[in-house]
Order: structure tokens, then C-alpha cells, then sequence
């Protein structure tokens, strides 16, 4: 099932405005890219406005849990796999 970003967990208006303007369209193409890349081109498109909230945020809304549970080890994957090698 295909649901619009602002259905998934997490996830508002305001980011799926976001994901959209970056060719972000659905939970299909968020899972497609996964968070990290989605996260890359939403830095890339609006900068310092973007927080790792939002990479964690799109982590959990893909494992359908809150944010807050992501565990602390997800946390430094996602920060590390965001940083880059």
C-alpha cells in the first residue's frame, strides 16, 4: 500500500511538503530510497533547516514505531550512514 507521506507515523504536512519538492511522493518511494537518502536530499534542498529529527523520524515512519524508540545504536547508524565514509 502506497500511503501519502502525512498518513505515515511521525510524518506531517509540513514534511510531506518537504519529500515532495525533493521527488518524494509516497511511503513506496520514501521505502524505495530509504531514510538516509531521503534525508541527503532534503539537506541538500533546504539546508540547516533539516535536523537529524527528521532522519529518525523517517527511520521509524518506514518501521511504523515513534521516533522516540528508535534505539540509541539506530540513532549512530543513521548519524554515522548520514555522515558519510
Amino acid at each position: 500500500m502506497n500511503r501519502s507521506i502525512a498518513e505515515m507515523r511521525n510524518l506531517g504536512p509540513a514534511t510531506a511538503r518537504m519529500l515532495a519538492e525533493v521527488d518524494i511522493d509516497g511511503e513506496d518511494a520514501l521505502r524505495r530510497l530509504g531514510a538516509v537518502e531521503a534525508y541527503h536530499r532534503l539537506k541538500f534542498r533546504f539546508g540547516r533547516h533539516v535536523t537529524l529529527l527528521a532522519l529518525y523520524a523517517m527511520e521509524a515512519a518506514l518501521r511504523d514505531r515513534d521516533w522516540r524508540s528508535l534505539e540509541p545504536a539506530v540513532r549512530d547508524d543513521l548519524r554515522k550512514a548520514a555522515r558519510g565514509p
